[in-house]
């Protein structure tokens, strides 16, 4: 799984870098138009992400519905009927060994599958043969092995009740928490769609540069932030160890980060007196959602389901703050409203039809 989320962050450095710096290096600088375009139909497919993919999947894992899953349940419950009768003295430690091996072999588990899926997350069966190889190999007894795999049948009725018992008023705070998030970065003065502050300014003023001292800092500042609160998602997305979640949500964030990117590049070629400066204001924007991108799914990753799905909702709560942000200035102009709408509209029905195509593929995610 660390090869796949260093694969997300390399590509979102590699768009970051190649949206932020074609205003710099070509004309794209001055078509507004396009941008506005593009910025739309990502607002829609962010917005379709939100609401299809990570509220669903960060209630679902918040509230412990990732722990045990189908026929895995059902073999824990045997092997936990096998542990019982040996604590009754029904059977022998090395007798309840070769039960749970029966159980978990009928499952469709095996040695070779385990050592083909070995980079993966293991399921409960995946480590309750680990556990039966090392009693074979003679590294621990039957008792003991018998003993480990209580601890395992332990733990997973343990995080499933915690996960449970996650209050809805948590998960729904978690949720808000992201969206006002982004709301007090706005009212601080870090802002996000930095496209239409400069070309509103640009407008009133009728030339082409127009210098702001500090908010270039700030709105880079800002927009970095922003960035970082996307690689959370990303992250967060990684850490429940799902492909298809973390697909999706790596999708939804780069077609909205590479115009974020461009807008930038857009404003800093206006306001940067040297083209160095505004290669450095982009690698910094390129970087922050890589680098929250590896931060969160190390920090997530052996931390259970409640702690992922508290940070997807979190994320999901920035996603619909971003996605309304991008479309409410054009969508509540008369001239531009229509075209906005349908443009979102057009992005919400994409990530609806990928979703449907990747459960065609056999990637759709499980509850």
């Amino acid at each position: 799984m660390l090869a796949t989320v260093i694969a997300y962050a390399t590509i979102a450095l590699l768009l970051g870098l190649l949206g932020g710096l074609l205003p710099a290096f070509t004309a794209l600088g001055t078509d507004t138009q396009r941008l506005k375009t593009f910025t739309a139909l990502a607002a829609g497919i962010l917005l379709g992400s939100a609401m299809l993919v990570v509220v669903p999947e960060g209630f679902a894992i918040a509230g412990g519905a990732h722990d045990l899953e189908g026929d895995d349940a059902a073999v824990a419950g045997e092997v936990a009927l096998v542990v019982l009768e040996f604590h009754h003295g029904d059977i022998n430690a090395s007798t309840a060994i070769e039960e749970i091996e029966a159980i978990v072999a009928e499952d469709g588990h095996d040695h070779a599958a385990e050592e083909a899926d070995a980079a993966d997350e293991a399921t409960f069966g995946d480590a309750v043969l680990h556990v039966i190889e090392e009693v074979e190999a003679g590294d621990i007894t039957a008792s003991e092995g018998v003993a480990e795999i209580e601890a395992l049948l332990s733990d997973v009725g343990h995080d499933h009740e915690d996960e449970a018992a996650a209050p809805a008023l948590l998960l729904g705070g978690a949720l808000i928490a992201g969206f006002l998030s982004m709301l007090l970065l706005e009212g601080s003065g870090f802002g996000h769609a930095v496209h239409e502050e400069h070309h509103d300014h640009s407008d009133d003023h009728g030339h082409d540069h127009v210098h702001h001292g500090q908010a270039g800092l700030t709105l880079l500042l800002g927009l970095s932030l922003h960035a970082a609160a996307d690689g959370l998602a990303v992250g967060a997305a990684a850490a429940t160890g799902e492909l298809s979640i973390g697909l999706l949500v790596l999708f939804a964030v780069l077609i909205h980060k590479v115009p974020a990117a461009f807008s930038l590049g857009v404003f800093s070629l206006h306001e940067r007196a040297e083209r160095r400066e505004v290669v450095r204001d982009v690698v910094l924007f390129a970087l922050a959602t890589p680098v929250a991108i590896l931060v969160a799914y190390f920090l997530l990753a052996d931390l259970g389901s409640l702690p992922i799905g508290l940070a997807m909702l979190f994320s999901a709560g920035t996603f619909l703050y971003v996605a309304t942000v991008d479309t409410l200035p054009d969508i509540h102009n008369a001239e531009t409203g229509r075209r906005a709408m349908l443009l979102t509209l057009a992005g919400a029905a994409l990530m609806l039809v990928l979703l449907v195509l990747a459960g065609q593929l056999g990637l759709e995610h499980a509850h």
